[in-house]
């Protein structure tokens, strides 16, 4: 395997992140004359964040361990198997078996499995065939606090809350947050001001 390959899991740890950070703008941050596009962007970034991120997290112990089908050994150029090789000949574990690979890799387990299939079933519904009637900005607000932020928090000591690709966020961040109900949230403790308040004001 070439050395590049070993970069796998970092590159798509970041990449992942990257991608959050613009679903929580998409489900929280948008004006009310385009929310429903902006709600249906969420529903994607999200679901391709939690995939990117357990392959991520799967890749650490193996660049292919993501894979479900690897190039042959006759098909590679200089006799190494490459990024290049993957890409193009690769085929990587499907989104409903990630769960499952991620388990037999590391031993960690998701415990919100159905709100992570339930969650990939409106992703495809929504790519491949039309729009549901659901409310996608409570149904990402819940994945992504559900699923994705503790996956990240044991896996890498992340925090959610913390990618948001809008500036300051944190300064209203939790209090919208508690209006989609969300008060499971973790946070660091630079955040612990901004967080106490948003959950005391909930409770009055």
């Amino acid at each position: 395997m070439h050395p590049d390959c070993k970069q796998m899991s970092e590159h798509m740890k970041w990449l992942g992140l990257g991608i959050l950070a613009q679903a929580q703008k998409n489900a929280f941050y948008w004006d009310s004359c385009d929310t429903l596009q902006r709600s249906v962007f969420a529903v994607l970034q999200a679901a391709h964040s939690a995939e990117i991120l357990i392959k991520a997290a799967i890749a650490q112990e193996h660049p292919l361990l993501i894979f479900s089908q690897i190039p042959k050994s006759s098909s590679t150029d200089d006799g190494l198997l490459g990024i290049s090789d993957l890409l193009h000949q690769g085929k990587s574990i499907q989104y409903s078996e990630l769960p499952e690979r991620l388990w037999a890799v590391t031993g960690y387990k998701i415990n919100e499995l159905k709100t992570y299939q339930d969650f990939g079933k409106v992703r495809n519904i929504i790519q491949h065939v039309a729009l549901p009637s659901s409310e996608f900005n409570q149904l990402t607000a819940e994945f992504i606090y559900k699923v994705i932020d503790p996956l990240i928090g044991d896996l890498w000591d992340f925090f959610a809350v913390e990618h948001c690709d809008v500036d300051s966020h944190e300064d209203d961040m939790f209090n919208i947050l508690v209006r989609y109900g969300i008060t499971y949230f973790r946070y660091p403790s630079r955040f612990s001001s901004q967080a106490e308040q948003a959950l005391a004001g909930n409770e009055n």
